[in-house]
């Protein structure tokens, strides 16, 4: 009994750790995208975009427009890198003219956010179109 109390208490000093590193809830990280892109399988237009937690495990993150009044919703898989990110930003792949959100990194941290492949984009991997990863930096509100 005496053991279980100990990993109990080792995991939650672990777990406090982690979350540290993570996006904060209430905090966004905020990028003008020049382009349209696709998220979560929806094209959405450019302009200002904002990601954030929206749920309190981390592993949703709702993507916005205030400008376009739109919004949606997430899964982001949570990554850790070898070394820490230099700045806030989004990732994109991009196939040609065509862009997807790939993922978001966070400014000194190893933690990264990946988002899921959309049904388009592995259309477009399984046909071997090339494909080039662009960053754009962003803003921590």
């Amino acid at each position: 009994m005496k053991h279980a109390n100990w990993l109990i208490v080792v995991a939650l000093v672990a777990l406090s750790g982690m979350a540290a590193a993570q996006l904060q809830t209430g905090s966004r990280i905020v990028a003008q995208v020049p382009f349209e892109f696709v998220a979560a399988n929806h094209v959405v237009p450019a302009g200002e975009w904002s990601v954030k937690v929206a749920s309190m495990d981390g592993s949703t993150l709702a993507i916005s427009n205030t400008g376009e009044e739109m919004g949606l919703f997430s899964m982001a898989i949570r990554d850790e890198a070898k070394e820490g990110a230099a700045n806030y930003a989004l990732v994109f792949n991009q196939y040609g003219d065509r862009y997807f959100l790939a993922g978001i990194k966070l400014q000194g941290s190893k933690i990264a956010y990946r988002f899921p492949e959309s049904k388009l984009e592995a259309e477009l991997r399984a046909q071997n179109v090339p494909a080039t990863e662009s960053t754009l930096l962003a803003s921590l509100q």
